[in-house]
Formats: C-alpha cells, sequence, structure tokens
C-alpha cells in the first residue's frame, strides 16, 4: 500500500488568538489578517498536487480550506472531528480570566494532567486524552481512506499537536516545546494506520507574522 500524503494546516489568524482568549469550539471567523493568511497558504500550495480537501466545520478552519479550494475549483469536504479540542467552561475567557475563576482547574491544565476534565459550560470539556484520541484517529481515518494521495487537512492549533505527537511518539504529558502557528503549514505521511513527520511548521509564506498557539 502507498503511504498518504497529510498537508496538515492551522486555520488562520482570529480576534480571539490575538487578544488571548480561548476558542475551543466557539466558532469564531478569521479576522482581517487570517482571511490574508489563508489566501497566502493557498498561493503557496498553489502548484502543489492535492486531491482531497477537509477541513474542521469551525468557519475559522472551513475559511482557511475554502481559501485553498478557490484556487484549484475543488469542493471542500468538512469533518467535526478535526475540531478544535472543546474546553467546556473555559472556552470565551481571556486565559487572565480562567486562571482568576478556575485556579484550580486551570493549575491543572497547565500542570498537564491529562485525564482532568474542566468544568463544563455550554458544551461538555474533552480531557486532553480523549481530545488527542479524537483527533489523532480522524487524521488517520483520512489517510487510511486515500492510500497513495495528497490530502489537504485544516483544523486547529490542538489538532496539530495532537499530530505531532503522534509522529513523534511523545508523551502527552510532556510540555509543548514547538511552535504550533496560524496558518502553517506541516506535512506528514499515513501508513498502517501510523502518523510519520515530513516537515513542520512551514510559515515561509507568510509576511509580516503569524501566532503562536496560545498555551
Amino acid at each position: 500500500m502507498s503511504p498518504t500524503t497529510i498537508i496538515l494546516i492551522r486555520h488562520g489568524e482570529t480576534a480571539w488568538n490575538a487578544e488571548r482568549r480561548l476558542q475551543g469550539h466557539i466558532d469564531i471567523a478569521l479576522n482581517d489578517e487570517g482571511l490574508r493568511q489563508a489566501d497566502a497558504t493557498a498561493d503557496a500550495l498553489a502548484s502543489e498536487r492535492i486531491d482531497l480537501i477537509v477541513s474542521s466545520d469551525l468557519q475559522r478552519a472551513a475559511l482557511t480550506a475554502d481559501a485553498l479550494a478557490r484556487t484549484r475549483a475543488m469542493p471542500v469536504q468538512r469533518d467535526p472531528l478535526l475540531r478544535e479540542r472543546c474546553f467546556g467552561g473555559f472556552e470565551g475567557l481571556l486565559y487572565a480570566e480562567i486562571e482568576q475563576r478556575f485556579p484550580v482547574e486551570f493549575a491543572a491544565w497547565q500542570a498537564r494532567e491529562i485525564d482532568v476534565p474542566m468544568p463544563s459550560g455550554a458544551r461538555v470539556a474533552e480531557t486532553f486524552r480523549q481530545f488527542y484520541q479524537r483527533a489523532v484517529a480522524a487524521i488517520i481515518k483520512w489517510g487510511d481512506a486515500h492510500p497513495g494521495q495528497t490530502l489537504a487537512l485544516v483544523a486547529h492549533g490542538g489538532v496539530l499537536e495532537c499530530a505531532y505527537r503522534a509522529a513523534l511518539g511523545l508523551s502527552l504529558e510532556t510540555p509543548r516545546d514547538f511552535p504550533v502557528l496560524n496558518a502553517s503549514i506541516n506535512r506528514f505521511r499515513v501508513l498502517g494506520g501510523k502518523l510519520s513527520l515530513v516537515s513542520w511548521g512551514e510559515v515561509g509564506h507568510l509576511q509580516p507574522k503569524v501566532l503562536d498557539e496560545l498555551n
């Protein structure tokens, strides 16, 4: 069986990224800079083979994928399994507000206690382990279904982190010491139900700035 090439792209910038407000499953659109980044990413990939475009159904990812699709007149498939982690009661709050309102839960989150749930809000939060299993399974599912093809998957910072950890066999408890950048291009292969990393964090197509995923 031939490996599947996965081009994994983080969505462009949103206003909430810029102000350190946690999005999770809240459906926030791209800001003007994010729209520019989406177009720049589409231009950077215009000459590359892409057989299928799939995005999270949240609009910040969907709008980024739509920019890519416009350059090649292709449809975009939406997959809610590629959504960001659900943070429950943390969603919609500034990081400083989370620490103030939920000091115990915030400390557990920062300590990477991967099976500790966050408080529920409009939605029930996922633990990091639950989220990791969902995100990695979704990427592998798409890869295994399209052997030998090149897929562009447009998702979120947390999904990118999960893919990176899966490909390199990193423990979920270890701190994240690698960048997860808005509108970055990250390349993987899927073969036999396993992810391997080809390249990470391509942002040369983006100027003047990109934002790291905010912890």
